[in-house]
């Protein structure tokens, strides 16, 4: 890891600004958590928004320090990559005499400093919006500190340099996640969501650990750079017996990673969790949900896509899963009426095509693939961070989640900022050229088409029809649609709780969402260049890795692929148009009336009847038939073993109380029977 290292001298600004980006958001977690937050949750709030905005200044400084500084001296850093600081944590003897040993470090590539900008400015916007939308909650004092914690682990997860760092910060993420999606720990819905948040993911973390272990300890390292070269790989490749089965641990290793990842971003069949996640307050599904939490996976199949690229087999799981999660989760979102439900299972089948773009990578350009995973995750953080701040601010003029609900306010006229930074968020999400969501995902189409992996190219053309889709459906049925039902009157539950509270746009809530429509607009057009440039793989020649050249960025497959674009504008303008036809022109509800209902619409409302499955097998199968056998058994024998010795001793001890009576005759009864039966057995004539 030699040629990877920054000297602390080399630029100071950035070294120091490493240090402040993980510390003012733990900071503020302390100050507030310890002290403000019960002092004045309005101090509280001020103090983690200029904190975070504190963090996100130190992030360009660190941004800029890296371009110029870095990506200007390849003869340096021919990987284009670097520690701004590392420290030893914990030492490892791996009996051979070996020392394994997990680091402290902030490890600077293009994408961890992607992800430091994204985080630290969705971070702040968020904090900045949640001083008007949490202003009357009398829990506001909690929120903001939790805010803080939760920012601070997403930035030491993307900045770790190693495995075991990676994990240590992917364990605070999921408990940070648990305490805000139960931040209303008085509402039961919200209390459920948490917990079951928390145990899947847990589930799949414990495969992660499994796998990191697994890899670490055979590859020699838990450092990205030692695991992303060829020696780990071909250290790995080999086969491992269990029994009568054999493994090879490379796959075996790199599928228990990706199980962690799995978990995280929420694909099927882990996926119950995320909509479930929507019980939080509508800021922390926004941050969750944006550059955060959710993409957590996303980032940790492309930190190790080197050494994924090399196990054919997992890449092929991560193509599969996240193709299949896509469609599937799109599909759901055109049937939904909850408007946090619909924009969850739109994040859903935004990180299926991230997957997926990944997972095409087993092909002769995995260059295209990663460059287009990591371009979709930086489009999708501003225009759904911005989908859900707009949505906060509907349900805060219609006190009602209920897409049913929201039409009829004349919310258009009512909210005109937030109705065009919505219309920009959802062209954005729908790839509608030239917004931002446009260019990511036609490099995702391009990247499977130049690998050949015709699958993933058809569940991402899918994908975007319907995505555009119900998307187009979301808005014009919270701007242009009716009242409650289908051709309903002006009579909604949501008119009158306008009538009693008249919608006013907030400046602070109003304020990042149109600070957000900038980037969900124009953020593609700009970032092209650097993401077809500059993210990408480069192996230790200061180039593109191997099986990378320039042929294999999306910009260039003009003559393979042309028709691309095209056909995708065709397929979202499509979906677009059908919603606009019959949610808009011909003013229909958000949902058939129960009796008109078709079969195949109560299945996508009811989301396949997933969660009821889960349910079952919970409750049916996993209490019938493991739970209340391992019950009995545990109070049975384990537990009645324990008893029956317990009560051996009892009964001895009952005994022993009977010969010691405490009553001399006896005991010189007993001392003379004693010695007669000495004498009978063992003297003269015996």
């Amino acid at each position: 890891m030699g040629d990877t290292r920054l000297a602390a001298f080399a630029w100071e600004p950035m070294h120091c600004a490493a240090y402040g980006i993980l510390l003012l958001p733990l900071l503020s977690f302390l100050i507030n958590g310890l002290w403000l937050g019960r002092k004045s949750a309005r101090a509280s709030a001020w103090t983690a928004t200029v904190l975070m905005g504190a963090t996100a200044a130190l992030s360009i400084i660190v941004a800029s320090g890296y371009r110029d500084h870095i990506l200007t001296a390849p003869h340096l850093f021919p990987a284009r990559a670097a520690l701004a600081f590392e420290h030893t944590w914990l030492d490892f003897s791996l009996g051979s005499g070996a020392v394994l040993s997990a680091r402290l470090g902030f490890y600077l590539d293009p994408i961890s400093v992607m992800m430091v900008l994204v985080i630290s400015f969705i971070s702040f916007l968020v904090n900045l919006y949640s001083i008007g939308y949490m202003k009357d909650d009398a829990g506001a004092g909690r929120f903001f500190p939790l805010l803080s914690f939760f920012s601070f682990t997403m930035l030491g997860l993307v900045v770790s340099s190693n495995l075991a760092q990676t994990f240590f910060f992917w364990e605070l993420v999921g408990a940070a996640s648990y305490l805000l999606i139960g931040f209303w720990y008085a509402k039961p819905s919200a209390v459920a969501a948490s917990k079951k948040a928390f145990i899947l993911t847990r589930l799949a973390d414990a495969f992660f650990l499994m796998g990191l272990l697994a890899v670490g300890v055979n590859a020699g390292s838990f450092d990205f750079a030692h695991l992303n070269g060829p020696e780990a790989a071909a250290a790995l490749n080999h086969s491992v017996g269990a029994g009568l089965v054999t493994f090879n641990l490379l796959s075996l290793g790199t599928l228990g990673i990706y199980m962690g990842a799995w978990g995280k971003s929420a694909m099927f069949p882990f996926h119950v969790w995320l909509p479930d996640a929507m019980e939080g307050p509508t800021p922390v599904s926004s941050l969750i949900h944006s550059a955060t939490m959710v993409v957590a996976g996303v980032y940790l199949t492309a930190r190790l896509y080197p050494l994924f690229s090399a196990a054919e087999y997992t890449l092929r799981v991560v193509e599969c899963t996240g193709a299949f999660t896509a469609v599937f989760a799109a599909a759901i979102a055109c049937a939904q009426t909850d408007l946090k439900r619909i924009l969850a299972f739109s994040t859903l089948s935004q990180l299926g095509l991230m997957m997926s773009a990944l997972g095409t990578g087993g092909g002769g350009e995995p260059g295209a693939a990663y460059t287009a995973s990591m371009f979709h995750i930086f489009t999708h953080a501003f225009f759904k961070c911005l989908l859900f701040l707009s949505a906060g601010a509907v349900i805060h003029a219609i006190h009602s989640n209920d897409i049913r609900e929201a039409g009829a306010g004349g919310l258009r006229k009512a909210m005109p900022r937030t109705y065009w930074a919505t219309l920009i968020a959802v062209a954005a999400i729908a790839g509608i050229w030239p917004l931002s969501g446009f260019f990511s995902k036609e490099a995702i189409l391009h990247a499977a088409l130049a690998n050949g992996r015709y699958g993933a190219l058809a569940a991402g053309l899918c994908t975007g029809a319907l995505t555009a889709f119900y998307m187009a459906r979301y808005f014009f049925l919270i701007f242009h649609g009716s009242a409650v039902g289908s051709r309903a009157p002006h009579d909604s539950r949501a008119t009158h709780a306008q009538e009693a509270h008249p919608v006013r746009e907030g400046a602070l809530m109003t304020l990042p969402i149109l600070i957000l429509a900038v980037p969900s607009a124009l953020i593609g057009i700009l970032g092209k260049g650097f993401f077809t440039g500059t993210v990408r793989l480069w192996g230790a020649e200061g180039g593109a890795s191997a099986g990378v050249s320039e042929s294999a960025l999306p910009m260039r497959h003009a003559s393979s692929g042309s028709w691309l674009p095209a056909v995708a504008t065709v397929l979202a303008l499509s979906g677009a148009g059908i919603a606009w036809y019959w949610y808009a022109f011909r003013k229909n509800g958000a949902a058939f009336p129960d009796r008109r209902a078709p079969a195949w619409y109560r299945i996508l409302a009811e989301k396949f009847y997933i969660d009821e499955i889960y349910l079952f097998l919970a409750k049916r199968v996993a209490s019938k038939w493991i739970a209340a056998p391992a019950e009995w058994t545990e109070r049975n024998i384990v537990n009645g073993a324990f008893d029956w010795m317990t009560g051996a001793v009892k009964r001895l001890a009952f005994l022993q109380s009977i010969a010691q009576s405490g009553q001399v005759q006896a005991y010189i009864a007993v001392a003379l029977l004693g010695i007669y039966l000495l004498f009978r057995f063992t003297g003269p004539g015996y």
